[in-house]
């Protein structure tokens, strides 16, 4: 392999902005496999899941909910503790900020550390960065496996279904209308970051989003997904290349090969395949090192540090 660029550094190029509505209540605010924004308006007042990564960001995301809604945005969900996902949270100056307490905890944990490391990685997702205030972003309301929202007479149900993306993911569900914001447990034609996740549990976890039947879903990638059958489609996608990837890096593991030999034919197995979701070569490296720590020594994820990120990409890619 050339050298390649780190992470995605190279990736300069603006995406398309689309706002879509789900129904009475709910929208969704996608940028071609950039990470998503879920909106949720209720009778009294709007919840935004993810935050975009910078508050000069968000304020798209604000201009959007304007167009549709006058009602004050009381409630930030952050599916996860990523910074991509939680940067923006000042600008909507919500009056609550809902995390799982696993969420909680990895931010008091690596949130410092998981900061550099993604600001250094891909820097077009972070534009405005110094409109970030200093510190992490906190939220102000933790629960365990379930909390419930009534926003007038819409319900919304915040559930930890299982460890996946993260140990402490979170979806947003919408039982009246069966629809899921699923973070990045779900992503659609956008290869899943799986640097910070659990391989062995991730699969059941998408069973138990799969058992909900939504009929809507928002990934934390790639476009809406409107129908039953482009939600299955979602659901099995990121189902199989987790899956294919834990399966090849066991088969190294179990023949006695180095990370290094069983990122080459991983990637190049699953290339074909995966290729074409986007950030597909920004993502392997950071995945088939963790899936390796996972099936070798280290039950769960290892903190990546600015100066990790690169010694894993010198060893994979250099």
């Amino acid at each position: 392999m050339s050298t390649k660029a780190f992470a995605s550094q190279a990736d300069l190029q603006d995406k398309q902005v689309s706002f879509t509505k789900l129904s009475e209540h709910a929208y969704a605010y996608t940028a071609e496999g950039d990470p998503n924004t879920g909106v949720i308006v209720g009778d009294d007042a709007v919840m935004v899941i993810d935050t975009q990564a910078t508050p000069v960001m968000a304020q798209d995301v604000i201009r959007r909910i304007r167009e549709v809604t006058d009602k004050p945005i009381k409630y930030v969900v952050l599916s996860h503790y990523h910074a991509v996902r939680v940067l923006g949270a000042s600008a909507y100056q919500p009056e609550h900020i809902i995390a799982s307490q696993d969420t909680y905890d990895l931010i008091v944990e690596r949130g410092e550390q998981d900061k550099a490391s993604e600001i250094g990685r891909f820097p077009r997702l972070f534009r405005a960065v110094e409109s970030v205030p200093p510190g992490l972003t906190w939220p102000t309301i933790t629960f365990t496996g379930k909390m419930t929202i009534w926003l007038g007479k819409l319900e919304v149900q915040l559930l930890q279904l299982g460890r996946g993306h993260t140990k402490g993911d979170t979806v947003a569900w919408l039982p009246q209308e069966r629809i899921l914001f699923s973070g990045d447990l779900v992503e659609f034609d956008a290869t899943p970051y799986a640097g910070d996740a659990y391989f062995r549990d991730w699969p059941q976890t998408l069973d138990k989003l799969a058992a909900l039947n939504p009929e809507k879903l928002v990934p934390g990638r790639g476009a809406a997904l409107t129908t039953p059958e482009q939600v299955q489609a979602g659901l099995s996608g990121t189902k199989a290349f987790i899956s294919d990837v834990y399966a090849s890096v066991c088969e190294g593991v179990a023949a006695g090969k180095d990370l290094h030999t069983v990122y080459q034919e991983t990637y190049a197995r699953l290339k074909p395949k995966y290729g074409h979701w986007v950030i597909f070569d920004h993502c392997m490296p950071f995945d088939v090192t963790r899936c390796y720590d996972e099936a070798t020594q280290y039950p769960d994820p290892r903190i990546w540090t600015a100066e990790r990120d690169r010694q894993m990409w010198e060893t994979l890619e250099g």
